[in-house]
């Protein structure tokens, strides 16, 4: 009976040294995974394809003389706007003044000679009739009107050459736009040819900006390019200004080299915002897509069976979806199947989750203000 009972009571021991030992082994309760979570919003979506382009001017003009002599003039200083017709530079006149003078003073005695000969024609013409004259003497007299009407002819065209070389002399703008660095000054020997332009000018109201995109979004350009398709340029040096025009050019060849078709994008530039040479991001808007399901680009993931993101359930936890990407939109990927709108997706914590974790939903701040939203 002792034994018996020694037995009973080392046996509850043991049963009690287990329970505690399993007590302790036991793991706690999963702490919930901080996470900062967006909705899926649904809404009309512009349809856009963004690449760098270059800042160009609609035209560029280099003002180059077209008779030799003297600069004695400069109109304008350098980086001024300057308008079509506008006196850029004179070059000497004064021996072109002159060269014209004669060449009228030649006209005038041409005319005055051909007036004379033209009435020796009438009147021979009355004497011949009357056997007064030979009608030899009457050739000659309508060859020497013919010669010296000839001469006329030549001698005006010679004193039209005089006129515009004296026109010449004062050079004017082509075009209207912006004066570029001055390579003479008062005093330069201007030469025909000649070996540099005096100023550059370049139109900039308008101005164009030349892009390429991928030979790829051809047809659907193709496909909208019968009505005005708007384009916006952001410069480099200023992300936050933004320029609207529209696509005025479509390359009629694909870059075999680069796999990309050249496009060119008209803007006003009214307020100048855009420069020759510069760098910018343009985005051409092709369509609107109305009930896109949209979610931040920051919650998407890519695994090795494609992409996903988590979303979260109503009561806490978290369930990884599959989704089927249509496109990218700036901050925003569009897409097409694998989440509804209102739905709450994760944006910011993904690594710790896995289907079913406990989470909790921390605010957003700064820019995940701006994604949430």
């Amino acid at each position: 009976m002792i034994v018996r009972r020694s037995f009973r009571i080392v046996t509850a021991a043991a049963v009690a040294t287990a329970l505690l030992a399993c007590a302790k082994k036991a793991p706690p309760p999963a702490a919930a995974v901080p996470v900062t979570v967006a909705r899926a919003d649904q809404r009309t979506m512009p349809y856009t394809l963004q690449a760098n382009g270059t800042v160009e001017p609609m035209q560029t003009v280099a003002i180059e003389p077209q008779v030799s002599g003297i600069i004695t003039k400069i109109f304008f200083k350098e980086g001024d706007d300057v308008k079509e017709g506008q006196p850029l530079f004179e070059i000497d006149p004064r021996a072109y003044q002159a060269a014209y003078n004669q060449a009228q003073a030649v006209v005038e005695r041409d005319r005055a000679q051909l007036a004379n000969a033209t009435s020796d024609v009438a009147r021979y013409s009355a004497l011949v009739e009357k056997n007064y004259v030979t009608s030899q003497q009457m050739e000659q007299v309508k060859t020497n009107a013919a010669a010296l009407n000839a001469t006329l002819a030549a001698d005006e065209a010679l004193a039209q050459q005089a006129k515009l070389n004296l026109q010449y002399a004062t050079i004017r703008a082509p075009i209207a736009g912006r004066a570029g660095s001055l390579q003479v000054r008062v005093g330069y020997l201007a030469r025909v040819p000649a070996t540099s332009p005096l100023v550059t000018i370049n139109q900039i109201h308008p101005i164009l900006v030349r892009f390429s995109v991928p030979a790829a979004s051809l047809q659907r350009i193709r496909q909208y390019a019968s009505s005005t398709l708007p384009v916006t340029a952001r410069p480099a040096s200023a992300p936050g200004i933004s320029s609207a025009g529209t696509l005025s050019f479509v390359d009629n060849a694909i870059d075999t080299t680069t796999g990309t078709i050249l496009l060119k994008g008209n803007f006003e530039n009214k307020d100048g915002a855009l420069w020759p040479g510069e760098f910018v991001t343009a985005t051409l808007q092709l369509f609107e897509q109305p009930n896109a399901i949209t979610v931040p680009t920051q919650a998407v993931v890519e695994g090795q069976n494609g992409a996903f993101l988590f979303v979260i359930n109503a009561d806490s936890t978290a369930t990884q979806r599959e989704i089927t990407i249509d496109r990218a939109a700036g901050d925003v990927t569009i897409v097409s199947q694998g989440v509804k709108p209102g739905e709450l997706v994760v944006i910011d914590g993904q690594l710790r989750l896995n289907t079913g974790t406990k989470v909790q939903i921390k605010p957003a701040t700064g820019g995940d203000q701006q994604r949430a939203g």
